[in-house]
């Protein structure tokens, strides 16, 4: 019976071995929310035994948590510059780097809202008080608003207008709220609440916002780590991304 029991325990063990060898920890940004929890369960459909775990966050803050030792197998980021800062610190390994969707930087307004916003310039009318925008030193939509609109001559106009945000949805609640006449976002982003947000333009931009991703360097399950960056680019991944508006990489 000894016998016995140290057996089921050792198979018990073995068991429970196999579920975590599975498991995986996946930060990715905030803007990445909706289209990679669709992912995971497609993912997890697909390879019995696997379970991912999100941690969603501005790119910036996901960036930190590694950085202080935050476990994490997979780091999706929603901007070169951060991955960049994640390989110089060897956080991620620059081979291991895969870009797999592309967005679009967009100004949005309270769905009622009868404002004419048609160009970055029109930002500067009496009636536009406030305008919802993710912190540049960390969130990418902030940094890529930012250089449009220093690109237009427009930053400091608008800088004194603007409400920081620490990351791309909490702008998107802003408008929706209707707290702020305007914020910047992601296409993706506005597309989540057609029934409280309308996009005004489609804001100028001398760069391509594109999203890389790669298994992290202090990865727990570099195989199930690297299986999940490799499913990304699948076709039945990238129709998820494009069902929620991303572009193909």
């Amino acid at each position: 019976m000894k016998a016995r029991r140290i057996a089921l325990s050792l198979c018990s063990m073995l068991l429970a071995g196999h579920t975590l060898a599975g498991e995986i920890t996946v930060s990715a940004a905030a803007s990445l929310t909706n289209a990679f929890k669709d992912i995971a369960q497609s993912f997890e459909a697909k390879n019995p035994g696997s379970k991912v775990n999100f941690n969603f966050a501005a790119s910036g803050a996901l960036l930190q948590q590694m950085a202080k030792g935050a476990p994490v197998d997979v780091f999706a980021s929603a901007d070169q510059e951060t991955m960049d800062s994640a390989v110089k610190q060897k956080l991620v390994n620059s081979a291991d780097r895969k870009d797999f969707a592309r967005n679009t930087l967009v100004l949005i307004v309270p769905a009622d809202s009868k404002l004419k916003l048609q160009q970055l310039s029109d930002l500067q009318q009496p009636a536009i008080k406030h305008v919802a925008l993710g912190v540049p030193a960390s969130v990418p939509v902030g940094r890529y608003a930012k250089r449009a609109l220093e690109n237009a001559r427009l930053w400091p106009a608008v800088e004194a207008k603007a409400i920081n945000t620490q990351n791309v949805r909490q702008s998107l609640d802003y408008v929706a709220r209707g707290e702020v006449e305007a914020g910047f976002v992601y296409q993706t982003d506005a597309a989540i609440m057609p029934d409280k947000v309308k996009v005004a333009f489609a804001v100028p931009l001398d760069e391509t916002i594109s999203y890389p991703v790669a298994r992290t360097t202090s990865a727990a399950n570099a195989a199930e780590a690297q299986r999940f960056v490799s499913y990304l680019l699948s076709p039945a991944a990238q129709a998820i991304l494009a069902r929620y508006g991303f572009s193909k990489p």
